[in-house]
Order: structure tokens, then sequence, then C-alpha cells
């Protein structure tokens, strides 16, 4: 079966109606699954009163929520493991869906299975047909949803024999509890050692996308180099996750004199290692481009990185409506040629 495109002109004028609340969609990997092109992380959404060392409270993320919907910021991002391993990121969206059963559709929810937290025994984490199992029954129950959107291997496996693994995925698509595959953390080789798997599995075993570090200032996480490219080549979503630096490029730290404590990279201790001469002079330069663009620095960075090739949605976080506003915009920002050039000759 032939399935090229065979009038370009048509299938671009069909990605513009695939907007939902004006935010444009974009497809994940070689599915059909559709998500916002800015999605929201959830890292930091917890219960901090419980000492789980989340940073946004039940309230305030229920109204960050709300207001995603309005903006069709619709491809939620979270993982048991966050915040201490609490699950109380998961918990926080189950009490959303609580308040909203009739929304479920209209989100696209993707959580993730590796590290031990329903229990203590070493049959307790990683890919094994035990813990996958266990894991994903887990995180429906806390989300309070029947199924999950989109499952991602958080870290690589390599005790555990792969078709093991992709046995119990299979098994888990087959009762409809798991809908599609991404995996998070992983080099190329993994990466290939993964997707051989579909050779043996039947095509709901493939692999859609991968979840790496990336931002512009500091490129890919050393451990993991040329995934972006070869995402590329295999046609997967290549997916950012802290694609703010942490929140370093923003327009909080053009001015360091004003970053104290309170602030999460000066309390958690990273400032120092972003905030290098080298990283503040690409800064200042990226926020001069900003402020001539009437731009903020955070949207500049975001826009960019959704031009790279390969690249898929962004998901950066939240801890407030404005900032979700703020990120939600970029997804009508169309940089030109002129302006990716300047972005690039100062990124490399």
């Amino acid at each position: 079966m032939d399935h090229s495109i065979p009038n370009p002109e048509f299938y671009k004028a069909l990605l513009d109606i695939y907007q939902y609340h004006n935010m444009p969609y974009m497809h994940l990997g070689k599915s059909g699954l559709w998500v916002s092109k800015v999605g929201l992380g959830t890292w930091k959404f917890g219960r901090p009163e419980t000492g789980d060392e989340s940073r946004v409270d039940q309230p305030t993320a229920m109204g960050i929520f709300d207001r995603a919907l309005e903006l069709g910021v619709t491809f939620w991002d979270t993982a048991p493991r966050y915040n201490n391993a609490s699950g109380n990121s998961e918990r926080v969206i189950g009490e959303w869906f609580k308040a909203n059963p009739d929304q479920r559709r209209n989100i696209v929810i993707a959580t993730k299975v590796y590290g031990g937290m329903d229990g203590l025994t070493p049959n307790h984490c990683r890919l094994t047909r035990g813990n996958l199992k266990e894991s994903v029954y887990a995180s429906l129950e806390r989300m309070k949803i029947d199924v999950i959107d989109l499952l991602y291997f958080h870290h690589y496996d390599p005790i555990t024999p792969p078709e093991e693994t992709f046995s119990a995925l299979e098994d888990l698509v087959e009762d409809d509890l798991v809908r599609y595959l991404a995996i998070s953390n992983f080099t190329i080789e993994q990466f290939k050692q993964y997707s051989a798997m579909e050779a043996i599995f039947s095509a709901r075993s493939h692999i859609l996308a991968v979840q790496n570090q990336f931002d512009i200032l500091r490129g890919e996480y050393p451990d993991y180099p040329g995934v972006l490219e070869y995402s590329n080549q295999v046609s997967a979503s290549f997916i950012a996750y802290s694609p703010l630096a942490e929140g370093f490029l923003t327009d909080r730290y053009l001015d360091l004199s004003k970053v104290s404590k309170g602030d999460r990279i000066y309390d958690q201790g990273m400032l120092k290692d972003l905030a290098s001469a080298e990283n503040m002079g690409k800064l200042q330069k990226l926020g001069t481009l900003a402020r001539d663009w009437e731009l903020e620095l955070s949207q500049l960075a975001l826009s960019y990185t959704l031009t790279l090739p390969g690249m898929g949605p962004v998901i950066p976080a939240a801890s407030s409506v404005k900032q979700l506003e703020s990120n939600a915009k970029v997804g009508q920002i169309q940089l030109t040629d002129e302006q990716r050039q300047a972005i690039r000759s100062i990124v490399g």
C-alpha cells in the first residue's frame, strides 16, 4: 500500500486544520497520534505539604490544568518517580480527572516506568514483566484513568531480557491499558536494540518518541549524544525535557543580581554551573534578540527548539498560569529563516 502524500500542499493545509483552541497539533513519530505542539511538564506538581519536594501544590496545579485545556495544551507529561518517588504528580492529575471526567478524551497522558516506588524488593524496579505491569496498574489508579496514552521506558534496562519487557508490553496493549510506546534517557545503541523488538512483536510495540535532556544552550546531555539526529533519521519524535535549561533560559536570569534564595536553580545549587561566563554571554545575546523581536526569552528558546529536525513537541513546566500562557503562545510563533540563523550563530 502506498502511504506517500500525493499532494504536499494539501497536506500542509490539512496541518493548519489540526488545531484545538488555536493550538497547532503535530504527529508523534510515525503514528496517527496527534499531540499539542506545546505540552505541559508536571515534574514539580505534587503535594509539597507532605515533604515530597514538589514546588507546585495541588490547588495551583488544578488552575494550571484548567487553563491548559482552554489553551489547547493537552499533551501532559508525568512520571511516578517525580518528587521523591511519591507518585504525587500523577495523583494531582488524578484529582483533576476526578473533577473533570468528561475531559479525559481531550488529554493525551504520558507517564513512565522503570524505577522502584510501589515496593522495596529487587523485583520492584526496572523493566521486568512484574514491575512493568504493576507500575502501569498503579499509575492508572493514581491518575484515575483507564488507559495510558503514551508509556515511556524511563531508562534502559541492561539486565532484563528485552523479549520479556516487550512481551509484557504487548499484554498491556492487548488489554487496552497502554496505547503507545516511547523511551527516555536512551543512547543510540540502546534505542536500536529496543527498536529491533519490532521485528519480533507487532507494530503496536513501535517506539514513537524518545525523551532526552536537551536545550539550545547546552545541546544534548553528554551521556546520550546524537540521539536527536538519529530520531530524525528513523522518524521518531525527539521530545526534549528541560527545554529551558531548568528554567535558566528565561528573562529571570538576565540579571543575576535579582536571583537569590527561594529560586529553584539557586536553592538546588545549579546556578554556578549554568551561569558560566560562556553561558551568560550567550544568554545576554539571546535576550537582546528576544527584546528586538518582542518575545520573551523562553518563547524564543522554545520556538527555535521546535524548528530543529527531528524535534517533536516541547513540554516545558509551568509553576503558574502566567507561565503556562507564555509557553502556549509559542505554538503560534513562526520564526523566519533570518531569525533562526541569528539564533544559530549564538548557540551553534
